[in-house]
């Protein structure tokens, strides 16, 4: 069997309704980049880097593992993903798609490179933070970001499968998409992983791994990621996790976040799930210096001050409990929706 290359188009491949080849696609991207909206000129760029002779393309990281820089993402590894993709999550030509990410990420990017390679049927509309907004057609598959999940719920029962990436989706969230018939995903990568390398359906607690992906942890406890077809170099991450089995993971957070206060090492995100439901409004807890315990543990809410009951943390264990609630009026975030805790806590 002949190998895929990047210059392949499935014969069941659509986009917007139109059945398009390279040299068509080709013609888009000129055009899109001539006179389209910013989410299209993006489109475009991304189409012609595809389609031209080079075997690779450049991304700049998202910082999950270490500083953000440029890398070389090798087309063929990023058609070893899309595979790995349609296998996991049983995708057939033909499938009807969503793109609604921005394609100057790996996420956006890779939506297309999956309908280009497994012949799914993609629309393509306009990144926004409410998706299916005016939008009544079915699709069987669909990746967004919490945010965009969050504005959808009412909507959701239009799609098959689901799968959301690019921030941590909080427990409020989860549980609501409990209630949902359809299959909803949390998965787990970064651009160095082009994207997603494992998966877990909402309402369990432990990733499962993509085909060809395996994964064992270093000696500070995180998460370390071989995908021979991305990268002869294992990836080395700064998530804590539990290795279930050589198969499944349950990530516990991030090493960066971790706090040590008074020699007790404590990760944020597990008591933000302790707290979940008992906030009404967003939160998270992080550390900063104290001449005592070296860092001292803080809740950090968005919006206006309130008060809380003498035994509102008791359900936290005794290092848990915050040393002072601070209050900021509106959390920083990225494009993605996901919370920068530091640029936060300096404002």
């Amino acid at each position: 069997m002949t190998q895929l290359t990047h210059k392949n188009v499935h014969n069941y491949f659509k986009i917007n309704g139109y059945h398009l080849n390279a040299k068509d696609l080709c013609r888009v991207g000129y055009s899109f980049i001539k006179e389209g909206d910013v989410y299209e000129r993006a489109i475009g760029e991304f189409l012609l880097d595809w389609f031209d002779n080079k075997d690779y393309i450049e991304m700049t990281t998202s910082g999950t593992t270490g500083l953000p820089k440029v890398v070389r993402l090798e087309k063929q590894a990023m058609i070893q993903s899309a595979l790995a993709t349609g296998d996991f999550f049983g995708l057939e030509p033909g499938d009807r798609a969503l793109l609604c990410l921005p394609t100057q990420f790996i996420a956006g990017k890779m939506m297309l490179v999956r309908s280009l390679i497994l012949g799914l049927d993609i629309d393509v509309k306009a990144p926004s933070t409410e998706p299916l907004a005016f939008n009544s057609e079915k699709y069987d598959f669909v990746a967004m970001v919490p945010l965009q999940v969050q504005n959808s719920i009412e909507k959701l029962k239009n799609v098959k499968k689901l799968i959301i990436g690019g921030a941590k989706m909080d427990s409020t969230l989860e549980a609501e998409l409990l209630k949902l018939n359809g299959e909803i995903y949390e998965t787990y990568g970064m651009t160095e992983t082009i994207t997603h390398i494992a998966a877990k359906k909402v309402g369990e607690s432990a990733f499962s791994i993509l085909p060809n992906v395996k994964i064992e942890k270093d000696n500070r406890g995180c998460l370390v990621i071989y995908v021979s077809s991305i990268s002869d170099e294992p990836i080395i991450t700064n998530d804590l996790v539990e290795l279930i089995n050589d198969k499944q993971f349950v990530f516990l957070g991030r090493i960066d976040n971790v706090i040590n206060s008074g020699g007790v090492k404590l990760i944020p995100e597990q008591i933000e799930a302790k707290l979940v439901g008992k906030i009404s409004n967003r939160f998270f807890v992080t550390g900063v210096p104290d001449s005592v315990l070296g860092e001292k543990l803080i809740l950090v809410i968005e919006g206006e001050k309130q008060d809380f009951a003498p035994d509102f943390f008791d359900i936290l264990g005794k290092f848990e409990k915050p040393k002072e609630i601070v209050f900021v009026p509106k959390f920083k975030e990225n494009e993605n929706g996901k919370l920068l805790r530091k640029p936060t806590l300096e404002s």
